[in-house]
């Protein structure tokens, strides 16, 4: 084992997402000296991450060292951990495109890249080149772990188990802990008294409990406080929430109906259900609060705040390194130094939530040493929040599949079974949608959908 770990950073031109984790990273004592391996196809962003980088090091006096690499399998060599952030296609073109081509039908969305159509199509765009990097990986850095924070977050995590069972892997998100802080927030209690236990799967997992620990070291269930302050119109509070577009009222709403709070956010939620977002009823939207057409207004204010970012840090001597609730730097520590941690972390289910299907991505607490994560295992999910997740389950179960055996028709399938699109349009509709789709997005997909374009790389 080497002195200091390699780790190979695979879409670093996402330049503020790669200052957070390894920002986190080279602040712990055992990994300040790493060595990153800083990799992106584009070179103009791969240089802005460059300045980043040097000026991290400078300002938490770190001993890290960097190399700078368009090219992939050279990135991953000898790599120890391989974290993974990136976005084919962009916000332009293909992002647009998914709000775009959908909202001629009248399929109206907010995120658009976890599930409903524009997850299904970030999805096929997606995963084939995680599967790259999983061959590459085989070759070059085969005992290496993956980090994995690309969405779709539950089909990348379930296609890339499925054809490279080999892989280290875990996909990772941030919603368990920012939910747990907004709810903290609400109830006006601070973190560090929260004990909870979600379960389930990315972006549908719940808080099967959620509880305050006490002075004497018992434990309070919170579910009556929160239950009894939506009643009453005080939550959610509007300054509790990360998002002020959106102020949390449909997970509140949802928590009502099945009893328990989902973990990711509301903005989220919507288009993953058939009940928020209806044509014609635009009441709906506005009693909740729903965001439509959110990514594409955040990724535009990210692209402008980056631009003033950039320079400030050019002519800057240091840089604010704040720790973020990512849970990389967390891992890469507990499997280089066995110091155990838990994470949430997302997982082929091998009977770890045994009311989902095997082999589906699953969302759980999982213990993290020197043998690496090890997920725990949640019996008796509530019936009424597995019935939510399966639905969920079924998109991405067919996603995967037309993947896997690259049987276009299963495109449509994955479509008609969504929850969203199923609720809003006609079977005529959902494949006339999928066909502009395809044909909008042409090289950008796999050869065998797109009809043999010329595949792009992003």
């Amino acid at each position: 084992m080497r002195a200091h770990p390699k780790i190979a950073f695979i879409g670093a031109g996402s330049t503020v997402f790669m200052k957070n984790i390894i920002g986190d990273v080279l602040q712990r004592p055992a990994l300040a000296n790493s060595h990153v391996a800083l990799m992106d196809i584009n070179e103009q962003r791969l240089k802005e991450s460059e300045i980043v980088f040097e000026k991290l090091v400078s300002s938490i006096g770190a001993g890290a060292t960097h190399s700078l690499h368009t090219n992939q399998r050279e990135a991953l060599t000898d790599a120890d951990f391989v974290v993974v952030a990136f976005q084919i296609g962009g916000y332009e073109p293909c992002t647009v495109t998914d709000f775009e081509v959908p909202k001629k039908f009248g399929l109206r969305q907010t995120i658009a890249d976890t599930l409903g159509i524009g997850g299904i199509m970030r999805g096929l765009r997606t995963v084939p080149h995680l599967w790259s990097i999983c061959e590459d990986m085989t070759d070059v850095c085969p005992d290496a772990l993956m980090l994995q924070y690309v969405n779709p977050m539950a089909i990348n995590t379930w296609a890339i188990a499925a054809k490279y069972p080999h892989i280290k892997q875990v996909g990772l998100c941030h919603s368990v802990q920012h939910t747990a802080h907004e709810l903290a927030s609400d109830l006006q209690i601070p973190d560090s008294k929260i004990r909870y236990l979600s379960a389930g799967i990315n972006h549908v997992a719940y808080f099967l409990k959620f509880e305050e620990i006490m002075e004497d070291g018992s434990y309070r269930d919170l579910y009556p406080a929160l239950h009894k302050g939506y009643a009453e119109g005080i939550y959610p509070r509007p300054e509790s929430s990360w998002n002020p577009r959106c102020p949390n009222k449909v997970r509140y709403e949802m928590m009502k109906r099945v009893g328990y709070f989902a973990t990711e956010s509301s903005e989220h939620f919507a288009e993953y259900v058939p009940w928020f977002i209806k044509r014609g009823r635009d009441d709906i939207i506005e009693r909740f609060g729903i965001p439509l057409d959110e990514y594409p207004k955040r990724c535009v204010e990210q692209i402008a705040r980056w631009k003033d970012q950039l320079e400030e840090y050019k002519t800057s001597d240091s840089i604010e390194v704040p720790n973020s609730v990512e849970y990389a730097s967390e891992i890469i520590n507990s499997v280089w130094t066995g110091t155990p941690s838990v994470i949430y972390g997302n997982v082929a289910n091998k009977g770890y939530i045994p009311a989902l299907p095997e082999g589906c991505a699953v969302e759980v607490a999982c213990l993290v040493d020197r043998n690496g994560i090890q997920p725990t295992r949640v019996e008796n999910l509530p019936p009424q929040l597995a019935a939510i997740m399966r639905s969920n389950i079924n998109v991405q179960e067919l996603t995967v599949k037309a993947l896997l055996t690259e049987n276009r028709e299963h495109i449509y399938h994955a479509a008609m079974m969504d929850p969203h699109t199923g609720a809003e349009l006609d079977l005529d509709q959902i494949w006339e949608m999928v066909d502009e789709l395809i044909e909008a997005h042409g090289a950008w997909l796999p050869e065998w959908i797109s009809g043999g374009a010329k595949k792009k790389v992003a």
